[in-house]
């Protein structure tokens, strides 16, 4: 472990005692002068300590030191890499609390069903950086882009149906995720869209909505959900194309077997090689100095008071 300095620039200080005693004058105006002695002449009790200033450049010295951070780096500490962001946007429109799918044998509606699995889908997420969205008449951001994966799997349990409006603004949504998303620096971008209708609020349609989501390279994953669905209607075939379109996956989710495959797809689908990188945390060596700078500037008081006490 070698020792290096934070602010090792302070070390420009070091001369600056010098160049201030080199700038004063050699007789101020008005001084007494006195005529040159010989050298014998100083060996009274007025004469000079050669020493007398070793002190004063010594505490001068710790003092830069201290100020310059001298660190002793630590031990390496792996952290894993991941250049994932993933955004979530729920539906959260009235129709979201339809009870036409099965879990577990029993009817449920459609919103508690989708965050059940996706809860453990995002346990099983670590290392990467996800958000939320939640959308209905409009569309907004509910959890901004995080690594805290039990913060947002609590901000998905408290989503109620309703909070946005009775509509879907679909298109809004992926607007909105993907203006986002753009502004992180990741290698892959993706947006999961989980509702059970078709865009009828918001001011971008899904295909104007979908087109920006290409353009910006984020991927769109698509479930749809209800079992009143019937296959091959609009709104079917407008999240097909959007995932189509940009690389992503549709799954029709009618039940909580195909819930779990839509989740486990996008598992496989959203893996990372995340590989690691190891950081090295430095160890502040600063007090060291400072502490031998005062108690250097303490002794010359310390001498004094023993020495009236003898």
């Amino acid at each position: 472990m070698s020792l290096t300095f934070g602010w090792a620039w302070c070390f420009l200080a070091l001369p600056l005692p010098w160049l201030f005693a080199k700038g004063s004058p050699a007789h101020p105006a008005g001084a007494l002068r006195l005529p040159r002695l010989p050298a014998h002449a100083g060996s009274g009790p007025g004469k000079a300590v050669p020493h007398a200033r070793w002190p004063g450049r010594l505490l001068w010295l710790l003092l830069v030191t201290a100020a310059a951070r001298p660190q002793l780096p630590g031990q390496a500490i792996a952290q894993p890499l991941s250049g994932h962001s993933l955004m979530l946007a729920f539906d959260i429109s009235a129709s979201m609390g339809t009870r036409d799918l099965l879990f577990s044998g029993q009817p449920i509606d459609r919103l508690s069903a989708a965050r059940i699995l996706a809860d453990g889908f995002l346990e099983r997420s670590g290392g990467n950086r996800a958000g939320l969205i939640v959308f209905g008449s409009q569309a907004f951001l509910h959890t901004p882009l995080t690594p805290d994966m039990n913060a947002l799997r609590n901000a998905l349990a408290t989503a109620e149906i309703g909070l946005a409006g009775k509509e879907t603004a679909l298109g809004d949504a992926i607007g909105l995720a993907t203006r986002h998303l753009r502004a992180q620096a990741s290698t892959r971008r993706s947006l999961v869209i989980v509702t059970d209708g078709a865009n009828n609020s918001g001011q971008l349609t899904p295909q104007q909505a979908t087109w920006l989501a290409r353009r910006e390279g984020v991927r769109i994953h698509a479930l749809h959900l209800g079992d009143s669905l019937r296959p091959g209607e609009r709104e079917e075939q407008t999240l097909r194309d959007m995932a189509e379109q940009t690389g992503g996956r549709y799954r029709r989710a009618v039940d909580s077997r195909s819930l779990a495959g839509f989740w486990q797809e996008l598992a496989e689908a959203e893996a990372t090689d995340q590989g690691q990188r190891f950081v090295y945390p430095r160890h502040e060596l600063y007090h060291w100095p400072l502490a031998l700078a005062l108690l250097l500037a303490l002794l010359p008081t310390i001498w004094r008071d023993r020495g009236r006490h003898t």
